[in-house]
């Protein structure tokens, strides 16, 4: 612990001692005036969803919580207890530390972390942890930096580069972590008997105070970067129309953009996997690994029903992991189908993996912003569409991610007549060759892959290979399954390969 903090503490703990025992405490060097003692905290953060997922799944590991700490059922977030600390009505600072231990197991991977006495502090606005590995332990390691909020939560959270070397990717530095929340779970602290400061009340408010200006100057690496999103609309050259456009019918061509899932494309395409996409047959991809663009719509829709059925034309091929002219991933989408029936409906495919194959897999449950289809100039086009992974969706793509997942939103624009302008300036019949690229894009929202999966290398030990992806490394690097969808035959086999020919 470092002596800046254990000073901060203490000061805290002298002034609440002498408030509870009705005592005077006289300004000093020892003792604040301005400093109100803060009891009674709770923090809960879940480091990053995507890292549990990894730990308990393909590192078969526990998390195990002791001393006042605790995890959400369903493997949620984890919960600190009991924090005190000190607030400053001169700097604003809220500066608390939590019990509660945590150890990370993974015997299969081979780490065992320890995070305990976990701190926050408003205007280093960062999460600081003690971490124990193998018999050693650093104090006060930086976990994340906090965009602070004056009502402290669902606060953004970015990993740390030290984050990395703890969790085990160097591609966690700068990725988004899970939101961090301090709520006070106790009575109102009692009010020392110095005389009070002007500003803020001796008596601290149920939220502690954010820092001065942490709304209006956030941290560079405090939001998520942007995710690249090629447009789904763009202005027409039709005129307007003089009469009303028919309300149900046959479409005349259209576009289906969607990235599948942005890690997924960039584990097919990274240091593990080390192979590449391939889109044909009248589908594109944007630069940059991004999404993909379906063409040649058709399909029928009715605006005043809300209903919308449509196929699309094109394939995409994702292959990786070759040894020998063999593939250890060969999986390929094609005949996609979107439908949606007042604002809901499913994303279907074809699928081939490995030599085998099946039709019509629902791969994703469909949400649109609105239940209602309107058509302007001829052309419906709904963006910004909730993907969501089905069971059939997630044995699809062999458990590398669970149902309930959310895969890259889906945009779509088909047109109603042959000469109506689809986004992007194509016409109707044939679907054109647009580039809309749906939605999902490219993506640098930062690297979430999981995972501690060797002992070394660094004060933390090694990591796994790194992908840039929530796909955990290691256990697609080796790994050997087959997985069958419900009721659809779907297979997806990984071929075992041995750790070093990765």
């Amino acid at each position: 612990m470092s002596a800046r903090r254990r000073r901060s503490l203490a000061l805290a703990a002298a002034v609440a001692t002498a408030a509870g025992l009705g005592a005077t405490v006289a300004p000093s060097a020892s003792a604040s005036a301005s400093e109100v003692p803060l009891s009674g905290y709770e923090l809960t953060w879940g480091i990053k969803e995507s890292y549990r997922n990894y730990v308990v799944t393909f590192a078969q590991g526990t998390f195990t919580p002791a001393d006042g700490a605790s995890q959400a059922v369903g493997n949620g977030p984890f919960t600190f207890t009991d924090g005190t600390g000190g607030y400053d009505s001169t700097t604003h600072r809220v500066s608390l530390a939590f019990q509660g231990e945590l150890t990370i197991k993974s015997e299969a991977h081979g780490f065992e972390i320890g995070l305990s006495d976990v701190r926050f502090d408003s205007v280093d606005a960062e999460i600081t942890a003690d971490v124990t590995r193998d018999g050693t332990t650093q104090d006060d390691v930086p976990l994340a930096t906090v965009t602070v909020t004056r009502q402290m939560t669902d606060m953004v959270t970015t990993l740390t580069e030290e984050a990395g070397a703890v969790f085990g990717s160097a591609d966690y530095a700068g990725a988004v972590g899970d939101p961090l929340t301090l709520v006070k779970k106790t009575g109102p602290e009692p009010a020392p008997t110095t005389t009070p400061p002007t500003t803020p009340p001796t008596t601290p408010p149920t939220t502690p105070p954010a820092s001065p200006s942490p709304e209006s100057t956030p941290t560079a690496t405090a939001t998520a970067s942007p995710t690249t999103k090629a447009p789904t609309t763009a202005p027409s050259a039709t005129p307007p129309r003089t009469t009303a456009p028919a309300t149900r019918g046959e479409i005349a061509g259209g576009t289906l953009g969607w990235g599948v899932k942005q890690s997924f494309r960039a584990y097919a395409t990274g240091p593990v996997a080390q192979g590449r996409i391939t889109a044909s047959g009248g589908a594109t991809q944007a630069a940059g690994n991004g999404a993909f663009t379906f063409t040649g719509a058709s399909g029928t829709y009715d605006t005043k029903a809300g209903t919308l059925k449509a196929a699309f034309k094109g394939a995409v091929n994702f292959k990786g992991h070759e040894k020998n002219g063999t593939y250890g991933l060969d999986l390929t989408l094609t005949d996609l189908r979107a439908a949606l029936d007042d604002g809901t409906g499913r994303l279907t495919a074809d699928v081939t993996s490995l030599g085998g194959a099946s039709q019509d897999v629902v791969l994703a449950d469909l949400k649109a912003k609105s239940p209602t289809l309107a058509a302007r100039n001829d052309v419906i086009t709904v963006d910004d569409v909730a993907a969501t992974l089905t069971e059939a969706g997630a044995k699809a793509f062999g458990g590398f991610y669970p149902a309930g997942t959310a895969l890259d939103q889906v945009g779509l624009s088909v047109a109603l007549t042959d000469d109506a302008q689809l986004p992007g300036g194509t016409g109707g019949t044939g679907g054109g060759t647009g580039t809309t690229g749906g939605t999902g894009g490219a993506g640098t929202t930062g690297p979430t892959t999981g995972g501690v999966g060797s002992t070394t290398g660094g004060t933390f030990g090694g990591s796994l290979a790194s992908t840039g992806t929530d796909v955990p490394a290691g256990a697609l690097g080796v790994a050997a399954g087959v997985a069958v969808a419900a009721g659809a035959g779907v297979v997806l086999v990984l071929r075992r390969r041995s750790t070093t020919a990765e």
